[in-house]
């Protein structure tokens, strides 16, 4: 990891609802991450879709994460704030000759196994509600991730070109991350491995755009006895801030770390700096999922 005189860290949640425990492990992980490297942590609400945002989830996360003792640095950056930034972005990478229209459907990609073969590239006319992808290029993306180990994509064959304006105009989620991330000096990046396919991609923006790449450390992700990810689409509880000390305790042990008895005897803020001090991120399990139930 960065030096601690450098770390900047973050949460990015998507407002679509309360955080629920696989949150809360995402929001813990980074949170300990950056506190024990004597770093900021940030928090950014990656609000990019109102038909997805009830208006009162972002202040049900602000409130969840204040109960559970996670206290953030600076003030919070709404991606809805950040159209001109994505729209320059975008623009940057169209006067290099990367960009292109696509209207192929989702149905047609997931034809091709979900990788796209790149069949709009050098379409002559420019069709009429599209979306606007990127060229990639034909290399491996390497790197070194801090939990699950060396990681590398050739971009073209296992991904193809990728969406970074959405045909309903809304921009994507690649490109938005890759311009705040560098927007806001983020060091390193602790999240969950449902986002490890993701990040081969965003090197490359981050390469085609001139930012650095940080540091980049993927958690397993919290499933349920389906194996489906905890989400609120898949019906996950809402945190208790009542009580949030058994949850938070749970968090630890789902990330590896090891704890003592005396613990369940203490409260939010002790068990907090207990958990900074003796923060271990190669104890995480190097695995991409974690049934619930094997914790309990």
């Amino acid at each position: 990891m960065k030096s601690k005189a450098d770390y900047i860290g973050r949460f990015a949640p998507s407002p679509s609802g309360p955080l629920h425990f696989g949150s809360l492990i995402a929001a813990l992980a980074s949170y300990l991450d950056a506190r024990a490297h004597h770093g900021q942590w940030l928090l950014r609400m990656e609000d990019l879709d109102p038909s997805r945002e009830p208006p009162q989830a972002a202040g049900q996360i602000l409130e969840a994460l204040e109960a559970f003792g996670l206290h953030w640095d600076g003030p919070v950056l709404y991606q809805s704030s950040r159209l001109p930034a994505y729209r320059d972005a975008l623009q940057r990478l169209q006067q290099e000759g990367l960009i292109y229209a696509c209207d192929c459907t989702r149905q047609q990609i997931q034809g091709l196994g979900g990788v796209y073969d790149n069949r709009c590239r050098d379409r002559k006319d420019v069709p009429q509600d599209c979306a606007l992808r990127v060229k990639v290029a034909d290399r491996t993306i390497h790197f070194k991730d801090e939990i699950q180990g060396a990681t590398q994509q050739q971009l073209l064959r296992e991904c193809g070109d990728f969406v970074l304006l959405r045909k309903d105009g809304l921009f994507a989620y690649q490109l938005a991350v890759v311009v705040d991330d560098a927007f806001q000096n983020i060091s390193c990046i602790v999240r969950g491995s449902d986002l490890l396919d993701s990040t081969p991609r965003q090197i490359y923006l981050q390469q085609c755009l001139g930012f650095e790449t940080p540091q980049f450390a993927h958690f397993p992700v919290a499933v349920n006895e389906d194996n489906q990810k905890l989400s609120k689409q898949h019906f996950a509880a809402p945190l208790d801030h009542k009580t949030p000390l058994p949850a938070l305790l749970r968090a630890l042990k789902f990330l590896g770390q090891p704890l003592s008895e005396e613990l369940a005897e203490g409260d939010i803020a002790s068990v907090l700096q207990w958990a900074i001090a003796h923060w271990d991120i190669q104890a995480v399990p190097k695995l991409a999922n974690i049934r619930l139930e094997s914790i309990d």
